[in-house]
């Protein structure tokens, strides 16, 4: 059976268990890219199999479950963290009004897709998102000109990675597709801004070599255990250092508790939060009335 690039597929060596697009084909061989996963694979097309429409809307299902779950899980934690907030910033005073400095995330995505699915996830969120979509090759030559341009407090550098045992081991770096890059790309950042609270960086994918990201100066990194993560965890972790006060730590359990993937994919170093809190707020015709009062004086 011909196969075409776009057409979601399965490895029958790997039992069919993981969902993958076809990104390219050539000499009989298809570069995959997971569709929830941030994994980038290869694979005869002998062993590949279609995705027939029934099984795929079961997939995708599961899928979003999994997705709303984690959802919900934030946004229970992020209500609690808003109570918190709502009562140490007004001193417990009920009517007090405060207004708010929202951290500003640059993404940088190897996956197009990924990456709409991440910038709707911000939004869903509530947080400021600059996305890129970047090959992961390029990353370290863009990086600088884009912090100077967008000046984040957050940067999520990510697309896809593998790990591949015939290149080397595991603490060899030139064994893994994209980890080489991606740390290039973190220390480029920490060229600009060395202050690990001032600038918080996620770096990596799929498998990724966490060891080296971490030592390039990410503040937190995938894959401790060399396993696949989802495709949306990094948005969960820039998420909870955006709307932690500066004022307090994010130990690395907190930022990994809402996760599709956990600790196993993820880990990193405690963080201080982002979010800065003003008084007084103002309405628009507050202001207005205020400007209009310095005006007649």
């Amino acid at each position: 059976m011909p196969f075409s690039i776009g057409e979601l597929v399965t490895r029958i060596s790997y039992n069919n268990d993981l969902l993958f697009r076809i990104v390219s084909i050539k000499d009989r061989k298809a570069i995959l890219h997971g569709e929830d996963i941030r994994l980038e694979a290869d694979a005869m097309l002998d062993d590949l199999i279609l995705v027939e429409d029934r099984d795929l809307q079961k997939r995708r299902q599961k899928e979003k479950e999994k997705e709303e779950f984690s959802y919900r899980l934030f946004r229970q934690d992020y209500q609690l963290m808003k109570e918190k907030r709502d009562y140490q910033s007004t001193d417990g005073y009920q009517y007090a009004e405060y207004f708010q400095l929202p951290a500003r995330v640059l993404h940088l995505d190897g996956d197009q897709m990924y990456l709409r699915k991440c910038i709707t996830l911000y939004q869903r969120l509530g947080l400021q998102v600059h996305g890129v979509h970047i090959n992961e090759k390029e990353m370290p030559f863009q990086i600088g000109d884009l912090i100077k341009k967008i000046q984040p407090n957050i940067i999520v550098i990510t697309g896809h990675d593998s790990f591949s045992k015939n290149k080397g081991r595991k603490n060899d770096l030139r064994a893994y597709r994209h980890s080489k890059f991606f740390a290039e790309t973190v220390r480029e950042a920490r060229k600009i801004v060395p202050n690990l609270d001032e600038l918080v960086i996620f770096a990596g994918a799929c498998q990724s070599h966490f060891e080296s990201l971490i030592r390039a100066g990410a503040n937190f990194a995938s894959s401790p255990l060399r396993i696949n993560i989802h495709a949306l965890d990094p948005v969960y972790i820039a998420a909870k250092i955006a709307y932690t006060p500066f004022m307090e730590k994010v130990s690395v359990w907190e930022a990994l508790r809402n996760t599709m993937t956990g600790e196993k994919g993820m880990g990193g170093i405690e963080t201080r939060g982002l979010l800065r809190t003003g008084m007084p707020y103002l309405q628009e015709d507050q202001q207005e009335e205020k400007s209009n009062s310095e005006e007649d004086s």
